[in-house]
Parts: C-alpha cells; sequence; structure tokens
C-alpha cells in the first residue's frame, strides 16, 4: 500500500481487501452516504471526506496528510493485514467461502462515544431508520461543519431531557441515550480504558448501561474499542452459526470473530 498526497486528494494505492460498498454499507457504521456518481460522503471524528475509487485507488477528498495520518489511516483500519487474517480463518471452507464473496470489508475503528450511541439506536430497529436517527441527532445536537453536523458529545446530550430528544424520534431508546452520556460523563463509564480492558470485563461495564445487552456491547466493543475477537450475535448470525458450524464458530475463527462475523454476515444477508 502506497500513500500520495495529489492535488490535494489523497491516494491510497496498491490496497487490498478494501471495498468502499462493503465496508461503509454492510451495517457497522451509519453516517455514510453515496451519491449517483458513486462518490461516498460521511463524518467521523468530526471531519467531512469523501471517498470514491478511480482505476484500482480509493481516493479521499478533504482530508489534509496530518489527518490522514491521525485519523483516517486507524479508522479505514490500513495497518492490518486483512490477506494474512483471510488465509488463517479460510481453514475452514465455510468461512472461505464467506471471506472470499465478503473480503472488500475492512473494520472501522469508530469514535468509541459514536459507537455506544448508534447501536443503542439500533436496536429493534432497520438500518435506513436508524440512519434517519442518527442524522437527526446530529442536526439538532451536533456541531455545523462544512458538508453536516459533528455527532455530539456525551456533554451535550447529558444536559437533555427525553423530551428534548423527541425531536430525534427514537422511541424508548432516548431514556437509554441519556442514560449512557450521563454514565460517560461523570466517569462511571470510562470509554477510552475500556479499549485496553479485558474483552470480558469490558462487556460487563458496557451493560451497566441502561438498555446495552449482549449484542449492543458487543458492537460497541467492536465498532468502537478495538476487541476484534467481539462477535456480535443477532437473529441472522445465531441462524448462520447453527446451520453452518453447530452453534458456534471454528477455532481458527475465534481470533478474528469479529471480522469473521462481518464476513457471515455480509455473505448470508446478500446471498
Amino acid at each position: 500500500m502506497n500513500i500520495e498526497f495529489i492535488d490535494e486528494q489523497i491516494y491510497i494505492k496498491n490496497v487490498k481487501n478494501f471495498d468502499l460498498g462493503q465496508t461503509l454499507d454492510c451495517g457497522q457504521a451509519f453516517r455514510w452516504s453515496q451519491n449517483q456518481d458513486g462518490v461516498w460522503s460521511g463524518i467521523a471524528f468530526g471531519k467531512y471526506i469523501e471517498l470514491f475509487e478511480a482505476d484500482g485507488d480509493i481516493v479521499i477528498k478533504g482530508a489534509t496528510p496530518k489527518d490522514f495520518e491521525t485519523i483516517w489511516r486507524h479508522y479505514f483500519d490500513l495497518e492490518r493485514d486483512y490477506g494474512k487474517i483471510i488465509k488463517e480463518v479460510s481453514k475452514n471452507p465455510t468461512i472461505a467461502t464467506a471471506a472470499d464473496y465478503s473480503k472488500g470489508i475492512r473494520l472501522l475503528n469508530q469514535e468509541p462515544w459514536e459507537a455506544l450511541v448508534s447501536f443503542i439506536i439500533s436496536q429493534n430497529n432497520n438500518i435506513p431508520r436508524i440512519k434517519g436517527i442518527v442524522e437527526r441527532l446530529c442536526e439538532n445536537f451536533g456541531e455545523k461543519i462544512c458538508g453536516g453536523y459533528t455527532f455530539p458529545s456525551a456533554k451535550v446530550i447529558a444536559k437533555l431531557t427525553v423530551d428534548d430528544l423527541a425531536v430525534i424520534r427514537s422511541g424508548f431508546r432516548a431514556k437509554y441515550i441519556i442514560d449512557a452520556a450521563q454514565k460517560v460523563v461523570s466517569g462511571e463509564i470510562n470509554l477510552e480504558a475500556l479499549k485496553h480492558t479485558d474483552y470480558d470485563t469490558a462487556r460487563e461495564i458496557l451493560m451497566n448501561i441502561k438498555g446495552v445487552g449482549p449484542k449492543v456491547a458487543d458492537c460497541v466493543l467492536l465498532y468502537g474499542l478495538s476487541h476484534k475477537n467481539a462477535f456480535p450475535r443477532d437473529v441472522w448470525i445465531n441462524r448462520a452459526l447453527q446451520e453452518l458450524f453447530d452453534g458456534n464458530i471454528p477455532d481458527c475463527a475465534k481470533e478474528y470473530g469479529g471480522i469473521v462475523q462481518q464476513y457471515i454476515f455480509h455473505y448470508i444477508r446478500n446471498k
């Protein structure tokens, strides 16, 4: 992989196992959209960028070289050798099929607070509606920047009431969002510390937040707190595990459970 800065655009050259559509539209993040020209746009860590593919390269527009090094290189998980992971998990032929179909997916290393709120919102919800709620949350309580609105901080949300959040139309989830914000602001939940806490303990701590059960906790651990072995389970995944693996993922896949989960979910959802 080579990085070049040309005409105020960043070119990611010779990168393998990175497909924008598979990565940005697979249900792990909710602030990315694609226009009719195939350009993806979104906001993360308070920064707006656009991305597109050109002649085999991934091109980022709107990011400085400094932003790329401090935000986007890690956000898109560009330092991880996905080819090596695919080779390892493909020791199981069923996973090999799913990984080959889904090999363009990279896990996004999201801002922990945003991941927490996004997956609280995701409960009993579909992706279009999740995106709508998240966008209304940002438009009403985030800061205006070029390209849209930032994700509102925990400090901002902690001061709100359920009635204040009625505008985002999140239903029963509003009280859970506020509880999460208050626990983060008070220090009862230290999200950054949970990145360095063992998986089981971190999961248990997250479930002290109202409305955060095992699946939401695993999503936050996987997408926001860098626990790549976290394995979120929903109806689709449980059904696939039962039908394909007698209920549990093979040993060869456990170290990279979260990545394998994405491969399996994308494969069964589309195939």
